[in-house]
């Protein structure tokens, strides 16, 4: 019997792990790397050992440092959780030779499965060279062998593009997963990613625990999550449980495993890989079965046998990934303090608590927000529902992109969704949402309301007071325009004071049923709605949770700082991170073109390229690899000036974050998946 487990994992999945630990009265062993020492799941293990440093290859990817905490802290049993050394075999053998139980696989079989080349080849599918391609093989998504969630993965489609993916890509997979090597495959533009769920233990008993389907996505990983997957016929269902029991019995599977696959448009299934762990979706589909997966991994690496059959199914369930990111920006991971996270009447699993800062060292997921219901239908309703009164304070997040995501009518079509949903709705699932103008006038009557009106009302009527906010994130986590960055869109809100309450001089249609410090009770059109505001201390920002959503705004001073702004060409840096890779041959004195990738920074497990803004001269390049910066810090400056033997291009105006130019590698509408689901040959 386990008595005392150490999860060699961080944030939400170890907070999960731990919450079934307790209920089996098993003791808790948490690691943690020194940014990550406050961390929620540090407070709620029973003990924690550190790991020294920041970066995870000095921490969570040292598979030595955590036996040895293991060791040290007295615990008989070690679980992986997903992402980091979950799919490491060598790990899995060093648990096993410390005398410690491996909550997980056998090590062959991780390393069979762990490798997506060798998976693929068990089952009969050749993945491609990546070094033999040929224009006739575009176009192909080049991917990590190892590892998942996105990391390493990048869709070509010129044979131009591909020294360089492929040199990213190699850098990626070995930063995240300490192994370089990297393939193809040829890249579907539409499928489904489907999967099943896999339970088996030490004695030949198999489950396949249904299907979900994970084609929303975006920068290769998964955002919305479903059990079952809908609109499946019933013989392709089949099909892919026996291609799922067949990979499991192929190896001698043991434990909780995933099986990927992707169904292209005529609904051919073409098998992915396994992964040889627990998913980030598991959530739906023990919901779906009334299981939990986490307490029968435990049990199976216990020895205990499965019953025969799985449980019946029941309803369907929906998962959605609450991500620290602004999707209206290239999905640009955000930092910040999290003041509040309080999702109603569903499920969530979270690693962070109000209070928590959300920094740049792990990935950006704040939460999974998970909702069941009889049918489809109404699970899709609660979640939407659940998210739009959801308190969420602090950095911008992806909650308005998924209550759209969750209503749009093409993913309310069961089965009609595919990988490249936000590639096609992106830019109408991050427009403005409606009410932002009643939503600044709560704002702006709550903030007036929190300072004392004067003792008596004169008969003289008082002028008119002006509150300005701008729309949304502004530059970065903090919230608001910073480093001279102008913000779009906004609202000027003038109020007077009257007998009796305010008056709204441009907002005729608006009568002031009451206004607190906190709460706003406005009426339009005869219908009252109540909007709460929350002003945090020494901050720029307001969060306004209305009845149709929330809303944040940042206070505009009536008169900006000249002093803020900042020469034409500046690139800014469009969040924390750090330096990861800078141009071959750039430097001061070069002549660059409008768009050109001259620098890329890493923050939250995701690179992001910061481009030239325009055609030019770089006059500064103040930025070279391994340099932490700070948001808002000048990265360098190209000098618009016009090329010698002609005007210069103008370019494109900078991207968000700065007059420099911010991208993303690949489809920033998120068509590819994450684990690896773009199609191969049929097996």
């Amino acid at each position: 019997m386990i008595e005392t487990l150490l999860v060699a994992n961080r944030g939400e999945i170890a907070c999960r792990v731990f919450r079934t630990c307790r209920d089996l009265g098993i003791r808790t062993v948490a690691v943690h790397s020194d940014p990550d020492a406050g961390a929620l799941h540090v407070r709620e293990a029973d003990a924690a050992v550190r790991l020294p440093g920041a970066a995870p290859a000095d921490t969570y990817l040292r598979g030595d440092l955590v036996v040895a905490a293991a060791l040290a802290a007295g615990a008989d049993a070690v679980h992986p959780g997903y992402g980091f050394l979950s799919e490491s075999a060598a790990f899995a053998r060093e648990v096993e030779a410390a005398g410690l139980t491996w909550v997980g696989p056998p090590p062959g079989a991780v390393e069979a499965m762990a490798s997506k080349t060798r998976a693929k080849r068990l089952l009969g599918v050749d993945p491609l060279d990546p070094d033999a391609l040929t224009e006739a093989d575009l176009p192909v998504l080049v991917k990590a062998a190892a590892g998942g969630g996105g990391r390493g993965m990048r869709v070509v489609r010129e044979m131009a593009t591909l020294p360089g993916e492929l040199a990213a890509a190699r850098a990626e997979a070995l930063a995240a997963f300490g192994d370089g090597e990297v393939f193809a495959e040829p890249y579907l533009e539409r499928g489904r990613h489907v999967e099943v769920q896999l339970l088996a233990d030490a004695h030949g008993t198999v489950w396949p625990l249904g299907t979900r389907d994970c084609s929303l996505q975006r920068r290769h990983q998964k955002v919305v999550e479903e059990a079952p997957a809908p609109g499946l016929p019933e013989a392709l269902v089949e099909e892919l449980y026996g291609t799922a029991v067949r990979a499991a019995r192929a190896v001698g599977y043991r434990g909780a495993g995933t099986v990927e696959f992707l169904v292209g448009p005529d609904g051919t299934a073409h098998f992915l890989e396994m992964n040889t762990r627990l998913q980030v979706e598991h959530p739906v589909t023990e919901a779906v079965y009334g299981v939990d997966l986490v307490a029968l991994q435990l049990r199976v690496a216990e020895g205990a046998a499965l019953p025969p059959e799985p449980p019946a199914p029941r309803g369907h369930a929906v998962e959605a990934r609450l991500y620290a990111e602004d999707p209206a920006r290239s999905f640009a991971p955000q930092t910040g303090t999290l003041h509040a996270l309080d999702v109603p009447g569903v499920r969530l699993d979270t690693g962070y608590a109000a209070g928590d800062a959300v920094g740049v060292h792990y990935d950006a997921l704040l939460a999974k927000a998970v909702a069941h219901a009889p049918t489809r239908a109404e699970a899709l309703r609660l979640l939407a529902r659940a998210l739009e009164r959801a308190r969420v304070h602090g950095p911008v997040t992806n909650r308005d992109l998924l209550v759209r995501s969750l209503r749009h009518p093409e993913f309310a079509e069961p089965g009609r969704a595919d990988t490249g949903f936000y590639a096609r709705h992106l830019d109408a699932l991050t427009a403005p949402l409606p009410g932002g103008r009643y939503a600044a006038v709560a704002a702006a009557l709550a903030e007036a309301s929190a300072r004392p009106g004067p003792g008596a009302w004169r008969n003289l009527p008082s002028r008119p007071r002006l509150r300005a906010y701008g729309d949304g994130a502004g530059a970065g986590g903090a919230g608001g325009g910073g480093a001279g960055v102008p913000e779009a869109g906004g609202h000027e809100v003038r109020y007077a004071r009257v007998r009796g309450g305010y008056a709204l001089p441009d907002d005729p249609d608006v009568r002031v049923v009451s206004a607190t410090a906190r709460e706003v009770r406005l009426e339009v059109g005869g219908v009252v709605r109540p909007y709460r505001v929350t002003v945090r201390p020494g901050s720029d920002t307001v969060h306004v949770d209305g009845p149709d959503g929330a809303h944040r705004f940042t206070r505009r001073p009536r008169f900006p700082d000249p002093a803020e702004r900042t020469a034409p060409g500046s690139l800014l840096a469009p969040m924390p991170g750090t330096v990861v890779r800078v141009a071959e041959g750039l430097a001061a004195g070069a002549r660059v073109e409008a768009g050109r990738p001259l620098l890329w920074l890493e923050a939250m497990k995701m690179e992001h390229q910061v481009t030239a803004p325009a055609s030019g001269v770089l006059t500064a390049l103040h930025a070279a690899p391994g340099d932490q910066v700070e948001l808002g810090a000048l990265l360098a400056v190209v000098d618009p000036a016009p090329a010698p033997d002609g005007p210069d291009g103008t370019g494109t105006p900078g991207g968000p974050g700065g007059p420099g130019g911010l991208e993303v590698p690949d489809d920033p509408g998120g068509a590819e998946a994450p684990d690896g689901s773009q199609a191969p040959a049929a097996p």
